[in-house]
């Protein structure tokens, strides 16, 4: 496994780089994270019910995601979560610390990466270095260098996302 620094300035990809407290949810990431230019994400490792295909969902931060749907869309099936022993094997991070730059890891290709269009129109997204105790600030163009450089293509879709429970609303 490279440093994900090491990798992004061998293949010349500019990133700004704020560390603040340790954060595992969104919530936490909402109150510990300073104000920063660019789209905030929230990042989903899913399997397929066999546990053959890995998907790395990269959503906006305020994004509920429809499972069922999304795995329709993808031709998936039911999607659930990977465990953190996939995750680990596959990304090479634990939960909490899962961002698109962990498809660095992916050397096998075996992680479809999904990034939702809103996302993908941004002009930067937020990205974990592989620790959830900074977070990077990815300009476009380098978010597009640097899935070039790990030979990962993005799957660009509408996320499907799911309508609040009426007891979540109330």
């Amino acid at each position: 496994m490279m440093e994900i620094e090491a990798f992004l300035a061998l293949h010349g990809i500019q990133a700004d780089r704020v560390e603040h407290p340790a954060v595992m949810t969104v919530e936490e990431s909402e109150r510990l994270v300073p104000p920063l230019p660019g789209a905030k994400t929230k990042n989903l490792f899913l399997r397929d019910r066999k546990g053959a295909r890995h998907f790395l969902v990269t959503v906006a931060h305020d994004h509920p995601v429809d499972l069922e749907a999304l795995g329709a869309k993808l031709g998936a099936g039911r999607l659930g979560f990977a465990s953190p022993e996939r995750l680990l094997k596959h990304l090479g991070v634990t939960p909490g610390s899962v961002s698109l730059l962990a498809l660095v890891n992916d050397t096998t290709h075996a992680v479809l990466f999904v990034i939702d269009r809103r996302l993908w129109a941004a002009d930067a997204v937020h990205a974990h270095p592989l620790v959830n105790c900074a977070t990077m600030v990815i300009p476009h163009a380098q978010l597009e260098r640097f899935l070039a450089a790990t030979g990962h293509d993005a799957r660009i879709l509408d996320v499907p996302g799911r309508r609040p429970s009426a007891s979540a609303a109330g």
